[in-house]
This record gives C-alpha cells, structure tokens and sequence, in this order.
C-alpha cells in the first residue's frame, strides 16, 4: 500500500524539530519545500505515494518553479531540501533510494559578501554612548558581535552564564544547537563590565545577556533596529546587517594574518568551502595594495626593449 506523503512530510517536521531541534526558520523553510512539491503533482493529477516518486517527477516540480521565475539560489534551496527529506525516508526504511540524488542544481553565481573597512566598524563601535543605558547596551552589543563574529541569533541568544570575562569566552549556541567558544577582545569585556554594571544596579534579570527597554530579551528584529540606529550616528549610510558585521569579522581577520582554518573554527563553519569566499575579499584588497606600494606595478611594459 502507498504512503501518501503530506502526513510523512508532517512526520518528517516532527523528527527535525524534535531529533535535530531545527530552528522555527528552519521548519517554516522545509515545510514551504515540501508542500510546493506536493501541489505540483497535485495539480498534474498524480496520486503518488512517496515510493512512486521518480527523478522525472523531481525535475518536473523543479521546471515548475523556474518557469515561475525562483532565482538560482531558490531552485538550489528546494532541491536541497528534497534530497534531505528523501534521504530520511531512505534511512528510515520507507524506500528504497533516494530519487533526488540524481539531481544536479542550477549553476550560481557566487555573491561576495558585504562588509565593512575598519575605520566604519571603529566609528560604529563608538558611535554608542557610555552617558546613557541603551548606550551601555549598544556599546557591549557590537563589541560582542565584531569581536566575536557571531550571528545574530547567537547574540540575542547569549546568556550572562554564557560568559567568562576573566579568560575573555563566550558560549556560542549556533546552528543544529552546536556550541562554540567565542574570543572577547579587551574593548568587549570592558563594554560587558560595564553593561553588567549598569543591569545589576537597576536589579534587572541576570539570566538573558541584552534586554530591551521593557526588560525583556532582546530581538532579532531590535537587534536590526539598533544597529541601523548607530550606523547612522556613525556616519556609515552603506547596506548593512548584524551579518554583515559576521562578514567584516572574517574578512578583516584574513587581511590581519589568521589562517583559513582559525576562521572557519572561530565562525562555526562546518565546512571550509563556506569559509574560503572570504579569501577572494582578501586578494582583491591585497592585489589593491600592490597596485598602490609596488613602483612598476601599474607601469607599462616596454616592448620595445630587446633582452
């Protein structure tokens, strides 16, 4: 008898949620996946239960969505998460082989990041300030984010247990719920002391790291707020976003000297391939610099010397 596949779709939500704890985003993402492919064939007439499904009928769906006109990287995300709901099934026993491995996804092109010069994240670090308590907040926050290079759910997600301000550590809680220690440079932790200072005087909860203005923890959607709020004091009127500051991190490590690897351990990347975009951020500034420093670099040859 065929398994009909909406109910081992909301099956498969349960096991990420519960199994592999996947973030809310998460789930919201693999559910839109999911149930897009199940009104496709709805809408062919196929009754199909998931051991029906062919590699035809995956590129039928995925044809569908690029003739609605899904970018490269949408297509790539919706294949993606057809290989890992018909791996589980795979595992699980429910078919025999996962038909979305024969799939190959669209070429893309590979976006560099955007990110900040340090003279920008040293305006934006002291834009905050220390006279007032948002600015006591503001302060410790970006400090943490660029010292760091945490993502924002991992900032809004800091607890004051996370921190050992003697060794300069904080607890990172990433992405699959992975923990990672985070380096705090001297201007961090003495923005954290301070912060702290500032909570424990007005006997405000010692358990979320930032609060908002009603004592709350703070947002990932406050965070965005408070850091467009600063950039404009600062003077900084570029695009930017608590990743791009993730981004700036990465980059301005690499200029500094940090091999490829530190960097990868230090932003909680699984793979190095996620890590080494930042490499080709880091030649265009160096190739700069030569241009700029070297005396024959931008002298044309002569050709009509003879060796």
């Amino acid at each position: 008898m065929a398994t009909a596949l909406e109910p081992v779709i909301q099956e498969y939500l349960d096991h990420l949620q519960e199994i592999r704890q996947a973030s809310p985003h998460t789930l919201r993402a693999y559910r839109r996946d999911l149930e897009a492919v199940a009104d496709t064939w709805a809408k062919q007439g196929f009754e199909l239960g998931v051991e029906d499904v062919t590699p035809g009928m995956l590129r039928l769906h995925l044809g569908e969505l690029a003739d609605q006109g899904l970018s490269p990287s949408s297509l790539a995300r919706h294949l993606s998460s057809l290989r890992s709901f018909f791996r589980w099934l795979e595992e699980s026993g429910r078919i025999q082989s996962n038909p979305a491995l024969v799939l190959r996804g669209p070429r893309q092109r590979r976006r560099l990041p955007r990110y900040l010069e340090e003279e920008e994240v040293e305006a934006l670090l002291a834009a905050p300030k220390r006279e007032d308590r948002e600015g006591l907040r503001d302060r410790a926050l970006l400090e943490v984010l660029y010292s760091t290079g945490c993502r924002a759910s991992e900032l809004v997600g800091l607890n004051e247990s996370d921190l050992d301000l003697r060794r300069g550590l904080a607890r990172l809680r990433g992405k699959g719920r992975k923990e990672r220690l985070g380096m705090l440079g001297h201007p961090a932790v003495e923005a954290l002391q301070e912060y702290l200072s500032s909570k424990a005087l007005r006997q405000l909860d010692r358990h979320a790291l930032f609060l908002n203005h009603r004592g709350g923890r703070l947002t990932d959607r406050s965070l965005r707020r408070i850091l467009q709020r600063r950039l404009t004091e600062a003077g900084v009127f570029r695009p930017c976003t608590p990743h791009t500051l993730r981004h700036s991190f990465a980059t301005h490590m690499l200029r500094r000297g940090a091999d490829l690897r530190t960097v990868q351990e230090l932003l909680g990347h699984a793979s190095l391939s996620s890590t080494q975009i930042y490499t080709h951020i880091s030649l265009e500034h160096l190739r700069a610099l030569y241009h700029q420093a070297h005396p024959l670099a931008d002298r044309p040859a002569d050709r009509g010397s003879s060796g």
